[in-house]
């Protein structure tokens, strides 16, 4: 049987991946994979066991002794639902910083593959289309201006009740975002085949709709 489909949807922190990614998946009856989400979980893993975030191996241990299931929106790590804990800030910086280690990545990838089932998955993150699933039918590459992602992000926390600086938001999205281009391990660049969209003006469901013409257009092939 031939591999199922995979829509790869890449880009930087905040630029609304997520959630493109569930609502094409949910239009097309897909599977959906929140990569970043499994970082977030070694990285809460590390906070709460006070695991060097300099320290590879250990970090990548965490990864493979991590037990991990995801259903209907729960995150769940040893039976816990984490999926409101992976998504605090705190969390959020660890995980770039543990997502730059090459040890974790190797850790992780088969897991993030065995995601990949019929009819299809949507996939976002940093390196879907580039290294995890570099035979992606479809790839795109979403952008939206620092500025809007950090707009977007201060109000999606402040919505949850934290209390966020948006000045510090913004420094931190910078600084995430050269971190994540300049890693030495799959570091975050659009795969020369991917579809750039840059949403800095666009709603969600202009996005969706794009992806999903896409998707149509490379299906017919």
């Amino acid at each position: 049987m031939p591999l199922a489909p995979v829509i790869a949807i890449d880009g930087p922190t905040a630029s609304g991946k997520g959630t493109i990614a569930h609502a094409v998946a949910r239009e097309l009856g897909f599977g959906c994979l929140d990569s970043g989400a499994l970082y977030r979980v070694v990285a809460l893993q590390a906070l709460r066991r006070k695991v060097d975030p300099g320290d590879a191996p250990a970090l990548a241990q965490l990864a493979r002794d991590a037990r991990l299931r995801f259903d209907s929106g729960r995150v769940e790590l040893d039976g816990e639902d984490v999926a409101g804990a992976i998504r605090a800030e705190e969390v959020g910086r660890l995980a770039s910083r543990v997502a730059a280690h090459g040890p974790v990545r190797d850790a992780l990838l088969q897991l993030q593959r065995s995601f990949r089932r019929w009819p299809g998955l949507v996939a976002d993150g940093r390196d879907m289309g580039t290294v995890v699933f570099a035979d992606a039918c479809l790839k795109v590459f979403l952008t939206a201006s620092v500025e809007e992602r950090a707009g977007r992000r201060f109000k999606q926390l402040k919505e949850k009740g934290y209390s966020v600086n948006l000045a510090a938001l913004l420094l931190d999205l910078r600084e995430r975002d050269e971190r994540d281009r300049t890693r030495a391990v799959a570091p975050l660049v659009a795969a020369e085949d991917a579809w750039q969209l840059d949403a800095t003006n666009l709603t969600i469901d202009e996005v969706v709709a794009q992806v999903l013409a896409w998707y149509g257009a490379v299906s017919e092939h």
